[in-house]
């Protein structure tokens, strides 16, 4: 069976990213390797000291969805909005708490509302580019 793993890569912002992601999904860390801690072989520039430091590969997970996370060294980074993550949640508190912590230099894509199908939606795209779907599954019981 085939398995498909949301992947995001940054430009030194990495660990930043990581942070925040635990801050707003208590994320879990499933691995962290720096280039520094890489064979030298896997990338063909010489690093200086701050980007060894850099995130080689890393893997969260949000809930039971894994999710790869990286500093590109190679090649510049398009942002794209047509590819979303949708978090969602037990509660509209939840959403809420989420929100609070991407907020900050985020794009707000569709405003905090309640829906047909959510009591608690939101999409914004946060300030490392990416864009994210927070809501609940259906209107409060």
């Amino acid at each position: 069976m085939s398995v498909v793993t949301p992947t995001f890569n940054f430009h030194g912002q990495c660990e930043e990213a990581i942070t925040v992601y635990i801050k707003a999904f208590e994320a879990k860390i499933g691995c962290i390797l720096r280039y520094s801690d890489a064979d030298e072989r896997d990338w063909n520039t010489p690093l200086t000291e701050e980007q060894a430091n850099y995130i080689y590969h890393a893997e969260i997970f949000i809930g039971e969805q894994r999710i790869m996370l990286s500093d590109i060294l190679e090649f510049s980074l398009i942002k794209s909005t047509s590819l979303s993550l949708t978090v969602t949640f037990e509660s509209s508190e939840e959403v809420k708490k989420a929100y609070e912590v991407l907020k900050e230099g985020c794009t707000i894509i569709y405003p905090m509302q309640s829906t047909t199908y959510s009591s608690c939606f939101v999409v914004l795209v946060d300030k490392f580019g990416f864009r994210w779907g927070l809501m609940t599954e259906q209107t409060e019981r």
